[in-house]
């Protein structure tokens, strides 16, 4: 809710929030641009507890109750982080720092597809990085 909160007051027109078990996705429409947040979100499985068997110095077993709760904790500080993250990269355009294309181009879902730009462009520059030569869309030589 409160990511809700600043992205209008600094202007999204939209706003959309998908949760799924492992990720949730936060989107908007901002300067005639469609972006998107993916957070993957930690799992129960995470805060097992230990066995008995396992059991050293510094460790502790947890209780189910234990690891419910330490998970929904890490799930609350995944969305401060993000809400920390868009407030500064918010603050960094209005301020002048960056543009907004420059602040969220990873982010920024690619027209005709689903996916952000990063998603988009990470595997084609791992790719790249592999072969020694930079592929021609992202040179901007065609397609």
């Amino acid at each position: 809710m409160e990511i809700e909160l600043v992205l209008k007051k600094y202007g999204a027109s939209r706003f959309a929030y998908v949760s799924e078990i492992e990720r949730a996705d936060i989107g908007f429409e901002m300067k005639e641009r469609l972006v998107r947040f993916s957070v993957p979100l930690p799992q129960l499985a995470d805060f097992k507890r230990v066995d008995d068997s396992r059991v050293h110095a510094g460790f502790r077993i947890r209780t189910e109750i234990q690891m419910a709760e330490a998970c929904e904790q890490a799930v609350r500080q995944r969305w401060r982080a993000l809400l920390l993250m868009i407030r500064a990269k918010l603050e960094a355009v209005e301020s002048g720092i960056e543009s907004f294309d420059t602040a969220f181009l990873p982010y920024t879902v690619v027209p005709g597809t689903s996916k952000t730009f990063a998603e988009w462009a990470v595997p084609q520059i791992a790719r790249a990085y592999e072969g020694g030569k930079m592929p021609p869309l992202l040179l901007g030589t065609g397609s």
